[in-house]
């Protein structure tokens, strides 16, 4: 099997991580309410981390010693788009009939297609030098997106979505990144290493969404215990980050 079926092998089972919410079918409604918060800030935690602690950093190592100085651009380019497509999704919400959905879920799907995306590019590019380094990159990457999953249902399910339409999304969204793999391969002679400006691009998505929408959520709790409760969830999402990063440094 060549690079190209090594690459669909993998991102298809790195796909099937968006079915872990399945585990919360079996809760009961009102037990899912009181932890879906909770699952907002592991998603909170979880996107910083990610931005912070892969993406940024595989940026940065990627342009080695050039200036710095356009990633930073890119990554507030990132972070602005979603503020003006946030705006946007506001002002449709105020004056729609009906208010189902919150923008932040929309933003989530958006978010998490491009990184699920590059996700891919980096896959197909790691089986391209050989099928060892291509199964360890694939097995940090699936590592990561499981606690981030898990997070980013809790978010649709809490910006209005029911449960299975939250499974849905949020497969088709992670199934982006057998769309990412299939390219890399394809593209292989013309794109080469993954798009440096993809990596700070989405990293602006994801500080906006984390600080803009989800930590806010999550402030609002009267409860001092349960506030406190939320932040330590919060640490643990980006501590899972880290831990990846920091056994496999090299997948950035």
């Amino acid at each position: 099997m060549g690079p190209f079926g090594w690459t669909v092998v993998a991102t298809f089972t790195i796909s099937l991580t968006a079915w872990t919410g399945v585990l919360t079918l079996v809760l009961r409604a009102e037990l899912l309410d009181r932890i879906l918060l909770g699952m907002v800030a592991l998603a909170a935690g979880s996107l910083m981390g990610g931005a912070f602690l892969h993406l940024l950093p595989q940026a940065i190592a990627d342009v080695g010693t050039a200036d710095t100085l356009p990633l930073f651009l890119y990554l507030i380019g990132g972070f602005c788009l979603f503020y003006v497509l946030e705006q946007f999704l506001n002002w449709h919400h105020h004056h729609a009939t009906t208010h189902d959905r919150e923008p932040v879920s929309y933003l989530v799907l958006v978010s998490d297609t491009l990184h699920n995306f590059i996700d891919g590019l980096v896959i197909a590019a790691a089986f391209l030098v050989s099928v060892s380094f291509g199964i360890t990159t694939s097995l940090a990457i699936a590592l990561h997106e499981v606690p981030q999953e898990i997070g980013d249902f809790g978010v649709l399910v809490y910006g209005g979505f029911g449960r299975w339409q939250a499974l849905v999304l949020n497969y088709l969204t992670q199934a982006t990144v057998i769309v990412g793999g299939v390219v890399g391969i394809a593209l292989q002679g013309y794109i080469g290493e993954v798009p440096t400006v993809l990596l700070p691009f989405a990293a602006g998505n994801f500080i906006y969404i984390a600080s803009s929408d989800l930590v806010p959520e999550i402030k609002r709790e009267a409860n001092v215990r349960q506030s406190f409760l939320y932040f330590v969830v919060f640490l643990v999402g980006i501590g899972l980050m880290l831990t990846i990063r920091l056994l496999r440094p090299e997948f950035g």
